[in-house]
């Protein structure tokens, strides 16, 4: 009779590891939290909204934003006002003729106490800079648009990073409770181990077994929980809420281009660090122009308006007003040779750039190659898993039945429970890669976006900012384009 109540809660324990197995990571998360479940969607729209590091990027793209009015600022008129004032003593000693008895010099003494003040007003408009501001204003526009692409490069990795943190989370939970469920089979089958060596059919090492193969399973258990705490302490950083009901996570492979070759195609064209990269050419390309200006003529206008108050030798009273108009050209001729040297540096830099794009290129296509065999090796280790979580469990259910009748020992039992586990735990293992590579694989094509995968969440738009200050002339108000 102790024999048959422990194989049949021996068989219960089992049937809740198969139905561990099967949910895989299906399963909810069993941390404590709200009643409402999260999903993979919501919690990667949290973090499109709130991630520190995705906003401090938007919040850099705003400030190279800023570069455009300055650009432009190299033809706007300029002006200023000067103004002085201050008390001032003069003492004055003028030659007045000769003495007639030695023919010495006569001289007159003045002193004056006065109050010079005065303001002048200055205006400048530069008229021809040899190009300088118009390839400034170029410049300024492709450094912005190379940092939204670099921005895109961050939102995706924000949106991986939080797939990653999510399906780990729910990785780790679900073997978690294999491993817990494990050692309740395991302690049943220590129980029915001992109850058969008090009637003699087993010996005391068949015992030993036994509880050295639960003391290990609890040793695991231990450390699967250390990792699910680590696994929650990254999704807390990056989603911003810790993890509560997590529902399954689901691969996006439907978004993904059907063949290898178009993945690679699209990657190349498309990609943000490829985009990126060739703004930046085109950035150089800008700065030699600029570099090259510094050899051209300028011609700039000036005027200036003065009125100036006990400025005449300090003298009270006394009042200067003046105003006037000129045209300055400057021809460079020698300067030393910086300036050759700035474009000689920038014609290097512009080379820099170029290979820069060709790194690029050769990286992002490694990186879709790469990303798709991952995909496909985690798509295949499922198919391979499902297959040995069931022969695991055929052969499980052998080994306890030839023991039952003397054919296998303890030990193999023990070997054959193990092994399932292992088999389960690996089957989720690829589960939970295949999700992550499908997301890693629609990075690697540079459309791993909150847009392309339909986040419920409002978009972030860097134009709109942009907008609002490239043709600003006024203000230090930041505007809320965000």
């Amino acid at each position: 009779m102790k024999n048959r109540a422990a194989s049949a809660r021996t068989h219960a324990g089992r049937l809740a590891c198969v139905r561990v197995a099967a949910l895989g990571l299906a399963m909810a998360s069993t941390l404590p939290g709200p009643a409402q479940a999260e999903s993979l969607m919501s919690a990667l729209a949290r973090a499109y909204a709130g991630n520190p590091d995705l906003n401090q990027s938007r919040a850099s793209v705003r400030a190279r934003d800023e570069e455009a009015p300055k650009a432009l600022a190299g033809m706007r008129p300029k002006a200023n006002i000067q103004a002085s004032m201050g008390p001032q003593y003069s003492n004055v000693k003028i030659p007045a003729g000769r003495r007639q008895l030695d023919n010495g010099r006569n001289y007159s003494y003045d002193e004056y106490v006065g109050n010079p003040r005065g303001a002048t007003l200055n205006i400048q408009q530069n008229i021809f800079d040899g190009g300088a501001t118009a390839n400034n204003v170029r410049r300024a526009e492709s450094g912005v648009f190379a940092a939204r692409a670099t921005l895109r490069l961050t939102e995706q990795a924000i949106l991986q990073n939080g797939a990653t943190a999510y399906m780990n989370v729910l990785r780790d939970t679900a073997v978690m409770n294999l491993r817990k469920n494990n050692i309740s089979v395991l302690e049943q089958q220590l129980k029915q181990t001992r109850d058969r060596f008090q009637v003699g059919e087993v010996t005391r090492t068949d015992v030993a077994q036994a509880e050295a193969s639960v003391a290990q399973a609890r040793s695991e258990l231990y450390a699967a929980q250390a990792q699910l705490k680590n696994s929650v302490a990254n999704y807390r950083q990056i989603i911003g809420v810790d993890p509560a009901r997590l529902e399954p996570g689901r691969s996006i492979e439907p978004r993904l281009p059907k063949s290898l070759n178009e993945a690679i195609a699209i990657a190349i064209a498309e990609h943000p660090g490829v985009t990126a990269a060739m703004h930046q050419v085109d950035a150089a390309e800008m700065a030699v122009k600029v570099a090259e200006a510094a050899l051209s003529p300028t011609l700039s206008v000036n005027a200036q308006v003065s009125n100036q108050y006990d400025s005449f030798l300090g003298s009270p009273g006394s009042r200067q007003f003046s105003a006037g108009a000129s045209g300055q050209l400057n021809i460079p001729l020698y300067q030393g040779g910086a300036e050759y040297a700035s474009i000689r540096q920038a014609k290097e830099q512009l080379g820099q750039a170029r290979l820069n794009a060709d790194l690029q290129r050769d990286s992002v296509r490694a990186s879709v190659v790469s990303s798709y065999s991952l995909l496909d090796t985690a798509k295949a280790s499922i198919i391979s898993g499902q297959a040995a979580v069931k022969a695991a469990e055929t052969a499980l259910e052998g080994v306890r039945e030839e023991a039952k009748v003397g054919q296998r020992t303890t030990l193999d039992v023990l070997n054959a429970q193990q092994a399932l586990l292992n088999a389960r735990v690996n089957l989720v293992i690829s589960q939970r890669d295949r999700v992550v590579a499908s997301y890693a694989a629609l990075g690697s094509i540079g459309r791993l976006s909150a847009e392309e995968i339909n986040l419920d969440v409002a978009l972030y738009d860097p134009g709109v900012h942009y907008e609002q200050v490239k043709t600003k002339w006024f203000g230090t108000d930041t505007p809320d384009g965000r």
